[in-house]
């Protein structure tokens, strides 16, 4: 039985990754602190309310962090809590800066106080393909040894955060993992990202706006094959080490816009949705293209996606569909940076 923190785990990987981890290990006492954000959302982790422990908190807050450790004697940390859209980021990147390497210092810190020496636990940090730059169409994928070159305050503070788990099993000996993810999708994504933010605007007869030429491009992992990763990493992979987590699926963000709308209308079949692509200003500094190549974390954990991006898509547009109310009740609410997201919409 693992004591488990899953930090951020009522945003959209952490609460799959809650689902995932209560129905494959439900012996496993989870606890999942979260701050509720904007992109945090207790609707994510309804079915699983008496199945798990909810703290609604900072990882910068050091006293919480520490108590946590103590009254729930952790021995395994998931970090999936971070900042983490690009735009935001833009517009104001002191509270990256601030989550993102503060908020992993917090964690590591306490790790290596109630860890050390006798080096328990294991502490997993999840990343992201971002810190790695921008590719060219030329270029070969993403892998463990590619230098960083993060491109966007979001990503720089991703990095930053990657070398402070690295230094701390390198320093101290502390117990750590890391993943580098390529883009994920599937249920429970906020709806300011490109496949919710494309799908809940067509059903909602809004313009699809797309960044430039539309011809950036991106790795799609489906979430739940996420999640499969991390489980393997977590049981199986090297003290130390780094596993790229990706599908082998690239595709131009008009590609992958042009699918949904196919999938929409197998759905709606009287609408026309690909009428609402619309084409706008590309934003400051946007990366043309990132892929990942899985090859490590399938060599050595047998790990490989169970979707392609066909599937999984369509499950998406599915999900979407059939949780109107969920996301609906989220654009009620939310406030998006609106000098960089290209919707006309007021809610939006």
């Amino acid at each position: 039985m693992k004591q488990i923190l899953v930090t951020g785990g009522a945003g959209f990987i952490g609460s799959n990754f809650v689902h995932y981890w209560s129905q494959i290990y439900p012996e496993d006492r989870l606890v999942v602190l979260d701050n509720l954000t904007y992109a945090g959302n207790l609707a994510n982790l309804e079915a699983l309310q008496t199945k798990i422990r909810f703290v609604q908190g900072s990882i910068c807050d050091t006293e919480l962090v520490d108590q946590l450790f103590v009254e729930e004697n952790l021995d395994t940390v998931v970090h999936f809590a971070a900042e983490s859209h690009v735009d935001r980021s833009i517009l104001g990147p002191g509270l990256f800066v601030e989550t993102n390497i503060q908020g992993t210092f917090v964690l590591l810190e306490a790790a290596r106080k109630h860890w050390l020496p006798a080096k328990q636990g294991k502490f997993l940090h999840v990343s992201t393909d971002e810190v790695y730059g921008s590719l060219s169409p030329e270029d070969p994928p993403f892998t463990e040894q590619t230098p960083y070159q993060p491109n966007s305050p979001y990503a720089a503070s991703k990095a930053a955060s990657d070398h402070l788990v690295r230094a701390y099993f390198h320093t101290y000996g502390l117990p750590v993992l890391t993943t580098n993810c390529s883009n994920n999708y599937g249920p429970y994504q906020f709806p300011e990202k490109l496949i919710p933010l494309m799908i809940t605007n067509a059903l909602l007869g809004k313009p699809l706006p797309i960044y430039g030429d539309g011809q950036n491009v991106r790795d799609w992992l489906y979430v739940e094959d996420h999640c499969r990763g991390i489980e393997a990493v977590l049981l199986r992979g090297r003290l130390g080490e780094t596993y790229n987590i990706g599908s082998r699926n690239e595709r131009s963000n008009l590609e992958t816009v042009h699918l949904l709308c196919d999938l929409l209308a197998r759905q709606i079949p009287d609408r026309d949705f690909h009428g609402l692509i619309s084409y706008v200003t590309d934003r400051p500094g946007h990366d043309r293209r990132y892929a990942i190549d899985p090859t490590k974390i399938d060599a050595e954990l047998d790990w490989r996606p169970l979707e392609n991006f066909e599937t999984g898509l369509e499950k998406t547009v599915i999900w979407y569909l059939e949780h109107r109310q969920w996301w609906q009740s989220l654009l009620e609410r939310s406030s998006f940076p609106k000098e960089l997201v290209p919707c006309p919409s007021p809610n939006l």
